[in-house]
């Protein structure tokens, strides 16, 4: 399964660029919840909370609308189907879900944009 993960004992410095890259990925705007990679903080520390590609999303949704890549294992959204409910956002453990008004929810497909945009190199996509 390929999934983002932030790489151990990476430190990150909070600067937004992965934010950022994903936002304008999906919307052609950078807004913080518009984004599937979120900054928290952590034990004072800021941390990027990343897709675990669980699959929690695709068992709440009633449409049927999100689905795993039988090929990379990646969960996707089928923006047709979605119907912008929030029942997926809802149960994300991770709070990293986007439900933009009047638009279908998003996630992370692991594209690699925010790991490109990362100038500290925390970031990577990983195979499980």
């Amino acid at each position: 399964m390929k999934k983002l993960a932030v790489k151990k004992n990476a430190e990150c410095m909070a600067c937004l660029e992965c934010v950022r890259a994903c936002s304008e990925s999906f919307y052609k705007e950078f807004h913080q919840d518009y984004s599937c990679v979120r900054i928290i903080s952590k034990n004072n520390a800021p941390k990027p909370m990343t897709c675990i590609q669980c699959g929690k999303c695709a068992k709440a949704c009633e449409h049927d609308a999100i689905a795993q890549n039988p090929k990379t294992g990646v969960y996707m959204i089928n923006k047709k189907k979605c119907i912008s409910c929030g029942k997926c956002v809802e149960v994300c453990p991770m709070h990293v879900m986007v439900l933009k008004p009047e638009n279908p929810a998003s996630k992370c497909i692991a594209c690699g944009i925010c790991v490109k945009a990362c100038p500290m190199e925390i970031l990577e996509i990983v195979e499980k």
